[in-house]
């Protein structure tokens, strides 16, 4: 019988308050808020660490680094020590045949118990000679982690849609991990995806022990149920047709919409706006640089990321922000016209009865 995390971090020099700090931070990236906390509780005293294997094809290793820049230095401390982190080629000390051993011992050993964890897309091409580890292809070597894993993960749009190793034409065969294994996989998409997201996603695992509700691409709803203009604070500037022209001119400083200069936070989902980076700081739109929908499958083939939509939804379904401006600036004059008419009537009608009651008077 393995350690249960709570025997793991008390070994690890944890105290019982920080032990519940840490749970209250884990519900709360789960979702469950405080009112989970016993909950998370109970589940970290007596469930043994869950293995994990984190396995890197075609990818630039941004997930890792995300991963490891959450915002809760004594989460992310806790669950590398809660995960049993058995394999993973960026961060373990082991190589050559003791890291190959370690992987097939957890595989062996964790039947149905293992959690897959998956940064970067797999090439099929040429038989898959693009992205080779111990003199295997990363094809084979999902295929053999993933038969018998509790839950996959695709970390990054990478992994999640095929990112820009499977751009036009796409040379190498790039294929996201879902439309090559037979089970049901969790999309983490972005590029790379925001750190406290994966936090929750590995939390929502190891408290549940199921996977959270995902969307119709099989992404988490909870992060990528709204698109990043729902929440975005520039949003009002957009609605009131106040749009950046140039970069770095008088309306970019009063951080007016980015919507012309790119900016594809209409077609894109995720919790940038509302988790954002860097221990909550900023987010890309925020710091003054428009969304290039790093989250969206496709969005690399989707056109150059300063070009804005030809067209969205917004006042209407053929509206463009070319004439968006204009539109409300002629609603408004049609509104002051429409105001000074009904304003003349009124005095001419208030005239009309004066004039009458005088005539009767008279």
């Amino acid at each position: 019988m393995g350690q249960s995390i709570w025997q793991s971090m008390e070994r690890k020099g944890y105290s019982r308050r920080e032990f519940l700090q840490f749970c209250a931070a884990a519900a709360t990236a789960a979702g469950m808020g405080q009112a989970g906390v016993a909950q998370v509780a109970a589940a970290f005293e007596k469930k043994e660490k869950p293995a994990v294997v984190w396995m890197h094809f075609q990818e630039c290793t941004c997930c890792s680094e995300s991963f490891i820049r959450a915002s809760h230095p004594i989460v992310l401390d806790a669950l590398l020590d809660v995960l049993s982190l058995n394999y993973t080629e960026t961060l373990m000390a082991a190589s050559g045949f003791q890291a190959e051993k370690s992987l097939n011992d957890t595989i062996q050993n964790n039947k149905g118990k293992y959690i897959v964890l998956v940064e970067g897309a797999v090439p099929t091409h040429d038989g898959g000679v693009y992205c080779m580890i111990g003199g295997k292809t990363a094809e084979s070597i999902l295929q053999t982690v993933a038969k018998d894993a509790a839950a996959i993960v695709a970390w990054g749009s990478c992994a999640s849609n095929g990112c820009v190793q499977a751009a036009k034409p796409n040379p190498t065969g790039a294929t996201p991990i879902s439309k090559l294994v037979d089970k049901p996989v969790i999309n983490v998409p972005g590029c790379p995806p925001i750190a406290d997201v994966m936090m929750a996603v590995v939390t929502h695992l190891l408290v549940l022990g199921q996977v959270p509700a995902l969307d119709s691409l099989n992404r988490p709803k909870e992060f990528y149920g709204r698109r990043v203009h729902d929440t975005c604070y520039r949003r009002p500037n957009y609605d009131a047709g106040l749009f950046v022209e140039s970069w770095d001119d008088e309306n970019a400083r009063r951080g007016y919409c980015l919507y012309k200069m790119g900016c594809k936070g209409p077609v894109t989902y995720n919790a940038c706006s509302v988790v954002k980076w860097n221990e909550g700081t900023s987010y890309p739109i925020q710091s003054g640089h428009g969304c290039i929908g790093c989250s969206e499958d496709g969005f690399w083939d989707n056109g150059p990321f300063y070009h804005h939509l030809p067209s969205f939804p917004g006042f209407g379904v053929e509206s463009t922000a070319d004439t968006i401006g204009t539109l409300v600036g002629v609603a408004t004059l049609a509104g002051v016209a429409a105001h000074a008419v009904v304003t003349n009537v009124r005095k001419q009608k208030v005239i009309a009865e004066v004039h009458a009651e005088e005539q009767k008077e008279s």
